[in-house]
């Protein structure tokens, strides 16, 4: 075989290609030195079996003009190297068509990928929808291995080995090998030939999935995918998702590599390499389905990093790739920024990838309006049936839009559109469509009886293209700012088909002053694939402190790495010369989860660090950049190892172009629309631009596959490559009055949302604890200056709206006491608190010349510990307040500048002088979190300020009080057709519902909707009393459960404010278990009575039956160690849906700890975690199952349950069948087995098993009584799936 940049083959042909879902892209270079492009479509099966080969024949013939058929195998005796990047492995996760395979998992597990972290992907879906997992059949494997703990008093007789991580390891049980091959030929019985083998604790004891392995190869399997191999980390469960995916993947994958190669004559002589998830290539026989999901978009980023950073600019450069259905953003600043672990078509894989984040807004983002604001997407047309112009039926989309401005000129597209593939572009349908909508908005601004002009077509259009721009800017802002970074401070490198129209006011929406367009950026993922080099990656886990006594030992783990790298390239025909390994480590605090994969290569070795270079030195400033601090004397622990193994390719970069003589030779004139009107635009070919010409805008530049758009106050200059700059104008501000405009109403939304998450960014990282930076456990907001809610983020249900009874009680407690540089604290119930963990600090927002607050901003986060009878503040027997924590009303943290320090440690270790209370066990974490709260803060008033500066303070006021109507007319839209539904089908449109606690407490709820107005009385009388409990509910969280209920059922995205409450009037009596006295306690209620307020809900209004109506709340620990947890159930089935098993529902999306992570930390052993079958109410749908859990204990501690529905059974609607009542038993190791009740703290002896069984969902409809109603089937492949970092970020916020 040979290698490019070694001992090239000259005169041969060369080719990179992207096969993606729509179009493959190829590119090669011809003997001559010249280079081709073409286009085709991915999938044509009437004109060629395979894209890829077919642009390979093509060319071939074209060049050379030798007849090459297209049902001939071709030669390939004129071609040098192969490089490819696919979406087989994407595609076939999003389709679900992957290799038949089955799971092979510790007996106890079967469910645990099913269960997976417990969290819902989307918090206000009642009906909730994951993707299918990907294996048929689970075989459990009879064998235990257990991590060996100092303080285990639990002695068992068996051996004990040491891992690769160097922990010891206790086999308690050896693989039951006869019952396992009885179990195996069952499954190849059915015809399954692929495996995925996944056993705990196998990322540091790997025998038993290799004795695995062996069995199931000597039977016949053909792909066994190991979990220990597929990604030696810790974390069994995204480890597992890794196995499964590569077993599912990876034979897809070499079906299709063998299909492309039965149609050369011989391939041998052919270098062949496949982009890899992470920008390097790889031999075709190291191709792997877990390192394949980013094959294509990884080229783009290869390709716009090498051709623009240190060549076009010294600044970091963000990627920005607009596709059809979603966008695609990454950031490169000298070196690739990976991630180990994402999230796609709902499969968690571990594996280095780049950190490609994918929002969904493309050129088929829909368009709609919706209660008077523009909106764009996440719904997509897809490429079929695509937008209105594609003339197949299709939606309103960003791709109309810009063809209606003039943006697109459909005169330079093929005729590929309409039903037969045959017709240009439609711009007649999509105006006829836009005139439509344009009513439909101009039909709203009439009936809000203002003097505001209708809107043209143009002018609807130019509004959705604004929200288009302004929702790509969020990911960008988030992407830069998370990591320490200023926005503004980068060029942007567009590419793709769609980018080029947008990529002006993208860049100039953040202050960037450059956009850098490749000449290849249509195919810019194909031609980065021309310019990666060939990666080889070794990697394995650890468990070593760094420190000097370990520096050998990882010295020569990474000597052993490096050399592993080494050899594969050379095997590969590398010289050594032309290798680079770059080692990592991936370090954290101890205590911490916050791991970040680090490399020493700008901290050189000394004395007293590695030989490889000063790890902790380069840790410690990474950790200072992106998150503000450094834990001074905390250990540094090594998780894993990791050497990159880089064989350069040497292929050349740039090829000048012909230098211009005279002017830019002009195509055309046209008349384009921008902001005040249409402006004559001058229209350019790229190709017969040379270099040195210059463009002022506005002007198009065309392409053979793609258009860029130069805009007003921009200048476009054409390199030496031949590659587009442009230098971005200050641009002309549309001037914004304070009348309602509907297109502003989206912009204001967007930025007034952007606030709040930027605020949660600065909080995550300059924050300390684990429940803040790592749960993510907090919520942003901004208030206007009545102090009702603007903007929330993250969606955290219990938090939604609560804070704004926070912020009014200070407005009203404090008066005219508030001032410029003060911060208040509060977690009061009384003060609109949910339960006393929850701080919230407050902050004003002054702008100059105004004597009053014009705005707030507050924050709230979960603090781990302030005080209380118990570790965690979270007594499960709480009879008052004060036995719960430190309690604030109206707490002084920060007193015109100066930071209340003395006075706040005094009341924070104030619940001491209650009898059996503690203070605050962890001080120096509060006062670092309550630290970080109050930069966040700052942050939201900077950023308000900006607002202000821009608009001015009347028009940012008045959009604010807009953003409110706004959530007010969807919520008075949504009664509305609730009332005439109710009474079309019982003639009256109250409603009412009442449940039950277990304590006999009663819920009761009248609603009582006008139909006319919109509005709604929810009136909770006749609800029990105050208990003498914890199970008494805040009425903040009463009101965040409305809200949350409110969203679910309007079934669309609006802001979430104090608009959404509006419409309604809630009546909950004084000293009800809804509205307590001052010193109630509370913690119950906040976890879980809040579930059982969204449950009375929704019987109301008949949308869904019972969740599992509880969080079961599960603490134990001793002196020297805590752990807690919410343990997931049943949801509840729907008029169309089942309910979805082992979920977390409602008011709580909690994650659950990794198995392997509980084990490793704490004394207990998870002995089982599955579903609980059968546990779900029946019905026309059934309720989901709740799940089944035991942990062993391996020495004395103190276990408390708080937890409901063991008593009241969560209800069924129309006829479907209560689900399951939830069960806590202790197993004694004498044998008895003790029911604890769902209140409860017990001490517990070593060799005690807990026992929990959740509650299952309430079924809908009578079992058997119809036919139900059939639903279409869920259309993931043109859905954008949303990855990356951001996304996950998202994610874990909406599961804290």
């Amino acid at each position: 075989m040979v290698v490019s940049g070694k001992d090239e083959r000259k005169g041969l042909f060369q080719f990179a290609i992207d096969r993606g879902g729509t179009f493959t892209d190829v590119w090669a270079r011809c003997p001559d030195g010249s280079t081709r492009v073409m286009k085709l479509l991915s999938e044509d099966p009437a004109n060629y079996p395979d894209a890829p080969r077919e642009g390979i024949r093509r060319i071939l013939e074209q060049e050379t003009g030798i007849s090459r058929p297209t049902k001939s195998p071709l030669e390939t005796t004129d071609v040098e190297w192969i490089r490819m990047g696919t979406t087989v492995a994407t595609n076939a996760l999003l389709e679900r068509n992957g290799e038949r395979m089955a799971l092979v998992i510790t007996k106890g597990f079967r469910d645990l990928l099913h269960i997976g972290n417990q969290a819902r992907p989307k918090i206000f879906d009642l009906e909730i929808v994951t993707p299918d997992i990907l294996y048929e059949e689970v075989v459990e494997v009879e064998e235990r291995v257990a991590l060996q703990q100092e303080k285990c008093q639990l002695k068992k007789d068996c051996s004990v080995v040491t891992g690769t991580t160097g922990e010891k390891v206790e086999i308690w049980q050896t693989v039951n090998t006869e019952l396992l091959k009885k179990d195996l030929q069952t499954v190849y019985d059915k015809g399954i030939r692929s495996l995925a083998v996944v056993l705990m604790h196998a990322y540091t004891f790997t025998q038993h999935e290799e004795e695995v392995r062996e069995i199931a190869t000597s039977m016949g399997f053909t792909h066994v995918s190991i979990s220990s191999e597929a990604m030696p980390m810790v974390r069994v469960v995204p480890r597992g998702c890794t196995a499964c995916a590569d077993a599912y993947l990876t034979p897809k994958i070499k079906k299709y590599v063998k299909g492309f190669s039965s149609g050369f004559k011989n391939l041998n002589d052919v270098r062949v390499l496949f982009m890899q998830s992470d920008g390097g290539l790889t031999p075709v026989s190291r191709f792997s389905g877990s390192r394949a999901i980013l094959s294509g978009p990884a080229g783009g980023v290869v390709g716009y990093a090498i051709t623009t950073y240190h060549r076009q600019t010294d600044l970091p450069v963000i990627g920005f790739d607009m596709g059809g259905t979603s966008t695609d953003v990454s950031r490169f600043d000298g070196k690739y920024e990976h991630v180990f672990e994402t999230t796609t078509a709902g499969v968690t894989i571990q594996a280095p990838q780049l950190d490609i984040n994918t929002v969904a807004a493309g050129g088929g983002s829909q368009l709609f309006f919706r209660s008077g604001m523009f909106v764009v997407g996440p719904e997509s047309a897809g490429a079929h049936p695509g937008p209105v112009c594609y003339k197949k039926g299709g939606s309103l989309a960003v791709t109309d839009a810009n063809l209606i401005l003039g943006r697109l000129m459909p005169e330079y597209f093929p005729c590929i559109f309409g039903v037969n593939e045959d017709e240009p572009l439609d711009k007649d349908a999509t105006r006829r469509a836009f005139e439509e909508l344009t009513n439909e908005v101009n039909g709203f601004i009439q009936s809000q009886k203002t003097e505001k002009e209708m809107l043209s077509v143009e002018e609807v259009a130019m509004g959705f293209i604004r929200v288009a721009n302004e929702a790509m800017c969020r990911p960008i802002r988030a992407l830069t700012q998370a990591k320490g970074h200023d926005t503004s401070r980068h060029v942007l490198a567009c590419f793709g088909g769609a980018g080029g129209q947008h990529a002006c006011s993208i860049a100039r929406s953040l202050g960037m002053k450059t956009v850098f367009v490749h000449k290849y950026a249509s195919i810019l993922s194909a031609y980065g694939m021309a310019l990666a080099d060939v990666v080889h990656e070794a990697q394995e886990p650890c468990a070593a402190f760094y420190c000097p006594e370990t520096f050998g030992q990882l010295d020569e783990r990474l000597d052993a790495l490096s050399q592993q790298c080494s050899s594969e390239l050379q095997s590969q025909g590398f010289p050594a010369t032309s290798i680079a390994t770059t080692p990592f480590l991936h370090l954290r605090y101890e205590g911490t989860d916050c791991a970040l994969m680090v490399t020493a290569d700008k901290y050189p070795a000394h004395a007293t660090s590695c030989r490889h270079g000063d790890f902790k030195a380069a840790f410690m400033g990474r950790y200072q950049q992106e998150f503000g601090f450094i834990l001074e004397g905390r250990k540094i622990v090594v998780d894993d190892l990791r050497v990159r193994g880089v064989g350069k390719t040497k292929i050349e970069v740039d090829t000048p172009i012909a230098t211009a003589t005279d002017a830019a030779p002009v195509e055309k004139r046209t008349q384009v629309y921008f902001e005040g009107g249409f402006q004559e635009t001058c229209v350019y070919l790229l190709s017969n631009l040379k270099a040195g010409h210059s463009l002022t805008g506005p002007a198009i530049i065309l392409d053979k596959n793609s258009t860029i758009m130069v805009e007003p106050n921009c200048t476009a200059s054409i390199t030496q490559s031949g590659d587009v700059s442009i230098q971005i104008g200050t641009g002309n501000l549309k001037s914004v009055g304070t009348e309602l405009d509907a297109i502003q109403l989206s912009i204001f939304s967007h930025r007034f949302m952007s606030t709040a998450e930027q605020m949660g960014r600065v909080l995550q990282r300059t924050s300390i604890s684990t429940n803040i930076k790592e749960r993510l456990d907090f919520s942003c907001a901004l208030f206007g200056p009545d102090g009702g809610l603007v903007a929330n983020a993250p969606h955290i249900p219990v938090h939604l709206g609560a804070m704004q009874e926070t912020v009014q009680y200070q407005m009203r407690n404090l008066g005219d006491k508030i001032s410029e540089g003060d911060v208040i604290l509060s977690n009061h119930p009384c003060a609109g608190g949910s339960h006393l963990p929850d701080l919230t600090v407050i902050t004003p927002v002054f702008y100059s010349g105004q004597p009053q607050p014009v705005f707030f901003v507050a924050s709230r986060g979960h603090h781990a510990d302030i005080g209380g009878v118990t570790p965690g503040s979270m007594p499960p027997h709480s009879k008052t307040i004060f036995e719960e924590g430190a309690v604030f009303k109206s707490f002084y943290l920060v007193k015109k500048g100066e930071w209340q320090e003395e006075a706040l440690i005094e009341a924070l270790n104030a619940p001491a002088m209650y009898p059996g209370s503690s203070g605050t066990r962890n001080l120096h974490d509060n006062l670092s979190d309550l630290r970080a709260q109050v930069a966040a803060n700052q942050k939201g008033i900077n950023l308000v300020h900006e607002l202000i500066d821009e608009y001015g303070l009347e028009v940012v006021q008045a959009y604010m009080a807009h953003i409110q109507n706004n959530a007010e007319v969807a919520v008075r839209e949504m009664l509305q057709e609730i009332a005439r539904k109710r009474k079309a089908k019982t003639g009256k449109s109250s409603l009412f519902a009442e449940d039950f606690m277990d304590d006999g407490s009663v819920l009761c709820l009248n609603v009582d909707i006008d139909e006319e107005k919109g509005s709604a009385l929810f009136d909770f009388t006749g609800t029990g009393p105050e208990v003498y409990g914890n199970c008494n509910a805040p009425r903040a969280v009463t009101l965040s459960a409305i809200i949350y209920c409110l969203r679910c059922m309007v079934g669309h995205d609006v802001p979430l404010n104090q608009g959404c409450l509006k419409p309604i009037t809630t009546v909950i009596p004084k000293g009800s278990l809804l509205d307590p006295s001052d010193t109630a306690a509370v913690v119950g209620g906040n976890v879980l009575t809040s579930q059982r307020v969204v449950d009375v809900v929704l019987r109301a209004f008949k949308t869904c039956a019972a969740s599992q109506g509880c969080m079961n709340n599960i603490t134990f620990g001793d002196e020297s160690c805590g752990y807690y947890e919410t343990v997931a159930g049943g949801a509840g089935a729907g008029p169309t849906w089942d309910g979805k098993s082992g979920v977390h529902t409602h008011m709580t999306n909690t994650r659950i700890t990794d198995p392997e992570i509980v084990e490793r930390r704490y004394p207990v052993v998870v002995r089982e975690f599955n579903l609980n079958p059968g546990t779900g109410g029946k019905g026309q749908f059934n309720g989901g199952d709740g799940i089944k859990r035991e942990m062993l204990f391996r020495k004395p501690l103190t276990l408390s349950v708080l937890t409901e529905r063991r008593v009241m059974r969560p209800y069924g609607l129309e006829g479907g069948e209560e689900g399951h009542c939830g069960l806590n038993l202790l197993r004694l190791k004498d044998g008895r087995v003790i029911n604890l009740g769902g209140k409860t703290s017990v001490d517990v002896a070593t060799g005690d098993v807990f026992c929990l069984l959740t509650p299952g969902g309430g079924g809908y409809g009578r079992a058997g009584e119809r036919e139900r109603p059939r639903k279409p089937p869920t259309d993931l492949v043109h859905k954008c799936l949303e990855r990356g970092s951001v996304h996950s970020y998202k994610m874990a916020q909406e599961s804290a």
